[in-house]
């Protein structure tokens, strides 16, 4: 009788320690899942995006959440840690099936990505967030602010922004009374391009303490007769590699322009001035004021 007590004991000992151990499994398996479940519940903003276009896969870092960025495109170039990322394409021409293999629940497209291929992505149910074109800083500033939005990072965006007003404001403040050069800024080459006073570049120029000659409108279509007629003080190109340094060597030809003779012929990143985020115009703008200045 006492050997069954003994053995009845230790059955027991056995039972409560396998119950215990059970529970505690228990509890370690379905806490990550809880915590998990919390998180999703609490932020419902999308987790696996992939950019379509450069400026917004440098705002994603810019915002912080470059680890919900899965995938871009081969454009994609800043900052460098952007080019390890997933490739999908060249922006224009981008792979619909990788897309769909890698089930994002947002792609990220501008006004000028191939409209074809997002209506084909958005008839196969995935969500596409277009952004307008900008025209100017305050919309570089807007663009990034939506953004945040979308994505559910706003007080960075804010911040981010308010420091980028600052600067350009402290800035204006400096240069204000100094002289106004006449400014080019060449975009093309062949045909011969430059920025026009109804583009974001135009701020540039602007805010920078200069005066824009390229023309009004969406097209800069221009000669090389007009540029000639008015005469820069200064001639921006920002078409970068060897074409960039032989359009710098055909304007130095021409004596007869101000910019050649004072030799104000620059080449700036065209990466930069083409695709700014509020904080890389502070920069370029920053450039520039000690180009014209």
């Amino acid at each position: 009788m006492k050997n069954f007590d003994s053995i009845k004991g230790i059955l027991t000992l056995k039972i409560c320690f396998f119950a215990v151990l059970a529970l505690l499994y228990g509890v370690l398996c379905l806490e990550p899942l809880y915590v998990n479940s919390a998180i999703h519940a609490e932020n419902n903003s999308p987790q696996r995006i992939i950019s379509l276009v450069p400026v917004l896969t440098e705002e994603l870092y810019l915002l912080g959440v470059e680890n919900r960025l899965i995938a871009n495109t081969s454009y994609c170039k800043r900052p460098p840690a952007a080019e390890k990322k997933e490739k999908i394409g060249s922006g224009m021409k981008i792979s619909v099936e990788k897309i769909l293999y890698l089930e994002p629940d947002l792609i990220l497209a501008k006004w000028y990505s191939n409209q074809k291929q997002i209506e084909k992505l958005r008839n196969l149910g995935m969500e596409v967030k277009i952004f307008p074109d900008v025209k100017n800083f305050s919309g570089i500033c807007e663009e990034l602010i939506e953004l945040s939005k979308t994505i559910g990072s706003e007080d960075k965006s804010k911040q981010i922004v308010r420091r980028a007003k600052n600067k350009v404001s402290s800035i204006q403040r400096k240069i204000k009374d100094l002289s106004k050069p006449k400014v080019l800024v060449q975009i093309g080459a062949k045909p011969l391009w430059v920025a026009t006073k109804d583009s974001f570049i135009n701020d540039f120029i602007k805010l920078a303490g200069g005066i824009n000659i390229g023309p009004s409108g969406k097209s800069g279509l221009y000669s090389r007769e007009k540029v000639l007629e008015q005469n820069p003080d200064v001639i921006i190109i920002v078409t970068m590699g060897i074409v960039g340094e032989q359009e710098k060597e055909t304007w130095q030809k021409y004596k007869t322009l101000n910019a050649a003779k004072n030799n104000r012929i620059h080449i700036v990143d065209s990466y930069k001035v083409c695709s700014p985020t509020p904080v890389s115009f502070v920069e370029v703008l920053e450039e520039i004021v000690e180009i014209l200045h």
